[in-house]
């Protein structure tokens, strides 16, 4: 079952250069289960047209009050939702939010739902920190609107600051938790107080100084997990081979290979509560890597690989009590048998396995399909966005220290 099946969502898209990431969002809101209904502002289609979120969403995209087959299109979209999302909420839908200014579909179905709102601010930096935005933003937090970012990073016009709008995947999941109950502050605080480490992306193992040996892995679920970790109120340290953005507070160590990243991992592994190996760590490795770069005229190299160190044989072997070790397996094609007989051979708690041979999803891509197992359990998730992957697997974390520990 996807996290979002039967939940019904109202999307609005108000004016701004952040619209075209609405699409992505409707999107992955469809691909977690929800129905969507998009409604665009006339500013918003300045930007983006109402034609490529009908292609992406449930339903036909909405634009006014007067085009709709309703009487009363905004009652019909406010009493309908579950949840009404705004990305982005511009500096005048969030003013006409605030004073009850109904001057479009977009506010007015805003006025017209008891339905959890989610505003995603996005502005220039400016704009965002002017008195009457926050005051407005303020107003309408006390009044019960959960807030969604804006993240501080690229602007438009080469500019950079806060302002921008959150990513698709950290509003999908802040709907996620809103509607699962998680409460106002969006996710649960479940690993409060624990430390956790996670591995990610490929490694990178060298021939010569501008060649090496990698695999296709972006680094995206492990930094997913890490994410979700923080999120819920864990101490987190990302062990990564990929260079890509990260939530403030997480301690971040960059690594290249895999001899580099084994090193990073026995030093820290001892003191973490939770392990979660979700890296694609390379096998093997050239033997003798050249110390200049290698030529065409010289003729192929006699190329001699020899294995790469087993970090999670090592984490489990040195594991202490209480400790819970999270493998990944990126299995090809019959993802059942191999990903049982790595659970049983690793002897970690949880395994991770997905099929990377499959299309559409793993590796490069934004969605995964997993199977998490445990010697109790088995549970297939998605395909869906992997920001909710690791958001299952982080579960069935919780579940398994519960379990081991003896709670209901």
């Amino acid at each position: 079952m996807a996290p979002l099946d039967g939940h019904r969502i109202v999307v609005g898209v108000a004016g701004g250069i952040a619209s075209y990431k609405a699409v992505e969002l409707c999107r992955r809101l469809v691909d977690a289960g929800a129905f969507v209904s998009p409604v665009l502002t006339a500013g918003a289609q300045r930007f983006v047209t109402a034609t490529t979120f009908s292609a992406v969403a449930s339903e036909a995209a909405r634009t006014s009050l007067w085009d709709s087959p309703e009487v009363s299109p905004h009652t019909v979209l406010g009493q309908g939702a579950d949840l009404v999302v705004v990305a982005p909420a511009t500096a005048r839908v969030l003013a006409a939010y605030a004073v009850g200014l109904a001057d479009d579909l977009l506010v007015t179905t805003l006025l017209a739902t008891r339905a959890p709102v989610v505003l995603c601010p996005a502005m220039h930096t400016e704009m965002w920190e002017q008195p009457a935005v926050q005051a407005n933003l303020s107003t309408l937090r006390q009044r019960g609107a959960h807030v969604v970012g804006p993240d501080d990073g690229s602007l438009a016009g080469g500019d950079s600051g806060p302002g921008r709008l959150a990513e698709p995947e950290e509003i999908v999941r802040a709907c996620v938790d809103i509607l699962n109950g998680a409460g106002a502050g969006g996710r649960p605080d479940d690993l409060a107080g624990l430390d956790v480490l996670v591995t990610a992306g490929g490694t990178r193992e060298p021939l010569d100084p501008v060649r090496f040996l990698g695999n296709r892995s972006s680094g995206r679920q492990g930094h997913a997990v890490a994410a979700e970790a923080a999120a819920r109120g864990a101490r987190v340290t990302l062990v990564t081979a990929s260079d890509r953005h990260l939530p403030e507070g997480i301690d971040l160590v960059p690594v290249a290979t895999a001899e580099e990243m084994h090193s990073a991992v026995l030093s820290r592994c001892r003191q973490a509560d939770i392990v979660v190996m979700a890296a694609a760590v390379a096998d093997f490795r050239p033997k003798q890597a050249s110390l200049v770069k290698l030529h065409r005229s010289e003729g192929v190299p006699d190329l001699v690989l020899e294995p790469t160190p087993d970090i999670l044989a090592a984490v489990v072997a040195g594991r202490r009590p209480g400790q819970t070790v999270v493998g990944f397996a990126a299995e090809w094609g019959d993802v059942g048998a191999g990903a049982v007989e790595k659970l049983r051979r690793t002897r970690v708690d949880l395994l991770v396995a997905n099929d990377v041979s499959a299309e559409g999803v793993g590796f490069e891509h934004e969605t995964n399909a997993v199977t998490i197992l445990s010697a109790a359990m088995e549970l297939n998730v998605g395909p869906v966005d992997k920001r909710l992957v690791a958001g299952a697997v982080l579960d069935a974390v919780v579940a398994h220290r519960r379990q081991e520990q003896g709670c209901p």
